[in-house]
Parts: structure tokens; C-alpha cells; sequence
């Protein structure tokens, strides 16, 4: 169903409430897609830092090494990626309540079981996986050989274990960001802030005694934050798994859009700042033209 069809289809199931629709209205709808969306988030996050772990291990011929510090795998989803997922499925908005109330066809994707099923669990897996196999043989491949510090010491694997958890936070957080349909400060705060907080984590912690920080003292504030190579390859890192993502979520959307993306690229090409004023016209197209 093309995008105009589908306007048609719900435009003449809903002209009997084109009065009611035309008021305003400050009552909040919302969307099964966020929901979904968020979740899918979550579990895409989990499944990059988990690959990582794994990757790792096997590197190590399953040596029982860890990657990361104890406590970097305890705060993972606690205070560094869960935020931003549960800012997600609250605050966002992906079509206007006035969209979601002239179009009912919109909570078919629910309906139908579109947003949860086993395709679509399995290609955030497979995004989750990608990025796990980007950011680990590229810190890998980058750190393992190359000159570190200015002395000339390559890196240690407490430093290697550091790279490749800040790859992970700032991967699954900036995703997260391209996921936003409706911007607010509250995201913006919860996004970066999330961000923002392991860096503040990682210097706190690893300005403790090594009794209690252990592999973590002082690896931010003596090699990671004055080593150029460290914050080059979070560009890098960044780039890399964003941009198949970024490719794949213009593509579906241009030529294979759901139907919240529907009426998101509708509004996007009326070129109005408040598209609650801009009502979408239906053309001559009838329902039963449609259905044949």
C-alpha cells in the first residue's frame, strides 16, 4: 500500500469525525511503535556489550580474563544505557495525537503483531552483533601494536577493556539518538547526560585507592584522557556503526515504510514548522479503488 492509498483508506473512515477533528485537542496518544521501539533499543544494547564480552574471551582462548572492570559490567544497564531507552518509550513521539485519531490504521502495527516479530527481534540482534564485531576489531586491530602514550608504551588491557566500553557507550547511546522521532530537553539531557556520567564514573572510581578501583585506577585520568589515539577511535568506532544503521533506517523508510513512517515522511515533505496545522488532503482515490 502506497503512501497516498493509505491516507485515502483512512481519510474516508474517519470524514464522519472531521468536525471533531478540526478542534483542538491537548489529550496525549499514544503510539505502540515507541514501546516497542524502546524495548527493541534495550535489547539491542545488551546484545553489543554482551558479543564484546564474548569476542573477547575467545580472543583469550576462553581464559577466563575479564573485559571490563566488575563494576563496569554491574552499571552497564543501571546508570550508562537504560535511560535513554526508558526516555524513549516515555517521552517520544513519532506521529501527533491529531495524526493518530484521523488515521486508526496506525495501531494495525500493533494489531497485527508487526513491531514484535521474530523478524524484526532478529534484525536488531543482528544490528546488536554488527556493532559489537565493529567496535571490538577495531579497537582490537588499532591498539593492539600502535604506540599509546608518549613514552611509547602500547596499551594495556585495562586500557583496552576502557576503549571498547566507552565504543559501547557512546554506539548504543547515539543510536538511541537516531531513533528519536520528537526531540525534547528532557532526551537531550538523558541522552549525552548518559554519556557524560561514565566519564564522570570512570574518573570518581578510578581516582580511588587501587584496593577498591583495582583495574580501573587511574586508567582515564593518566593514559585514556591524554592519549589522542583513545579519543580517535571513538570517532572512528562511532562513524562506522552508525553509518550502515543510518543507510539501512533512510532506505526502509523511503521505499518501504511502515505506517507511522508514513505519515512522519508526509509531514516531513509538507515544509511546515507545526504540521498539526497542515490536515493532509485526500485525492480522488477511493477505498474500493484501493482494495482492488
Amino acid at each position: 500500500m502506497g503512501l497516498e492509498d493509505f491516507i485515502n483508506l483512512n481519510a474516508s473512515s474517519n470524514s464522519c469525525n472531521e468536525a471533531e477533528e478540526n478542534e483542538p485537542t491537548e489529550q496525549w496518544v499514544p503510539s505502540v511503535f515507541i514501546d516497542a521501539s524502546a524495548g527493541q533499543r534495550e535489547g539491542n544494547s545488551n546484545v553489543t556489550f554482551g558479543i564484546t564480552v564474548f569476542l573477547f574471551e575467545a580472543n583469550t582462548s576462553f581464559s577466563g580474563q575479564p573485559a571490563y572492570n566488575d563494576w563496569y559490567m554491574s552499571l552497564y544497564n543501571v546508570l550508562f544505557t537504560s535511560l535513554p531507552a526508558m526516555a524513549l518509550g516515555v517521552f517520544d513521539q513519532d506521529v501527533s495525537p491529531r495524526f493518530c485519531i484521523k488515521f486508526p490504521q496506525l495501531y494495525q502495527e500493533g494489531v497485527q503483531n508487526v513491531l514484535f516479530s521474530w523478524k524484526r527481534i532478529l534484525s536488531w540482534m543482528f544490528n546488536g552483533v554488527c556493532n559489537a564485531i565493529v567496535i571490538f576489531f577495531f579497537c582490537t586491530s588499532v591498539l593492539e601494536t600502535q604506540a599509546f602514550r608518549k613514552g611509547g608504551q602500547i596499551v594495556e588491557l585495562q586500557v583496552l577493556g576502557t576503549t571498547m566500553y566507552s565504543c559501547v557507550v557512546w554506539v548504543v547511546n547515539c543510536q538511541m539518538a537516531l531513533s528519536v522521532s520528537y526531540f525534547t530537553l528532557i532526551q537531550h539531557i538523558i541522552v549525552w547526560g548518559s554519556i557524560l556520567l561514565w566519564y564522570i564514573f570512570l574518573f570518581a572510581y578510578g581516582s580511588m585507592p587501587p584496593r577498591i578501583s583495582t583495574t580501573a585506577y587511574k586508567v582515564f585520568l593518566e593514559a585514556c584522557m591524554l592519549a589522542p589515539s583513545y579519543w580517535l577511535v571513538i570517532l572512528l568506532v562511532v562513524f562506522s556503526a552508525l553509518l550502515p544503521f543510518f543507510l539501512y533506517s533512510a532506505i526502509s523508510m523511503q521505499f518501504f515504510p511502515m505506517y507511522h513512517q508514513m505519515i512522519q515522511w508526509k509531514r516531513l515533505k509538507s515544509n511546515s514548522d507545526d504540521p498539526e496545522n497542515r490536515p493532509i488532503e485526500p485525492t480522488s482515490t477511493t477505498a474500493s479503488e484501493i482494495r482492488r
